[in-house]
Order: C-alpha cells, then structure tokens, then sequence
C-alpha cells in the first residue's frame, strides 16, 4: 500500500488556508503575544545549537578520515623502505 493510498484511507495530509488559520490562532491563545517571541526564540536557539553540534561532528570525523589517510601512507612507506633495505638498494637521500 503506498504513502497516498495511506493518507487518503486516514485522511491525513497537509493542512490547507484554513488549517493553519486555526492553527495560528491557537497557539496564539495558548501562549499569548507575549509567550511567542520567546518560544521562537528558543526553537532558534535549539536549530542553531543543533546545526553547531551536526558541524563538529562532521568536522571530526574528517579529522579523523584523514588521520587514518596519514597513518597508512607512513605504513606504506615504512614498507617501500623496508624492501629498500632488504634487497640493498640505496635509498635516496630524500628518504633518510
């Protein structure tokens, strides 16, 4: 059964001009004037601390992705000098 045939057997969907009349009219008296710059001002609050907490994570785990990048070219080059070595093969002085 699909999200539509879903919305359409419990009459769900998106509310209409009317709806969100009626919607703002009752937060309004819920709240009062007053209550509603403050309750906007805490859900921004809470999207920008969110936003911020999403940031730092992506941040590390990049961090960390590069790390992991850094350590497997020092084992790679550990190997590449390690062969140099076991076969004789004089190793440039870039390398020492």
């Amino acid at each position: 059964m699909s999200l539509l045939n879903l919305n359409a057997v419990f009459l769900i969907g998106m509310p209409g001009g009317s709806e969100w009349i009626f919607i703002l009219l009752a937060v309004v008296l819920l709240f009062g004037g007053k209550k509603i710059p403050e309750l906007m001002k805490g859900i921004g609050k809470g999207v920008r601390d969110f936003n911020d907490a999403k940031t730092s994570v992506k941040n590390e785990i990049e961090e960390g992705m590069k790390e992991k990048d850094k350590e497997q070219e020092i084992r790679e080059l550990k190997q590449q000098l390690e062969k140099m070595r076991a076969t004789d093969t004089p190793i440039p002085d870039s390398a020492k």
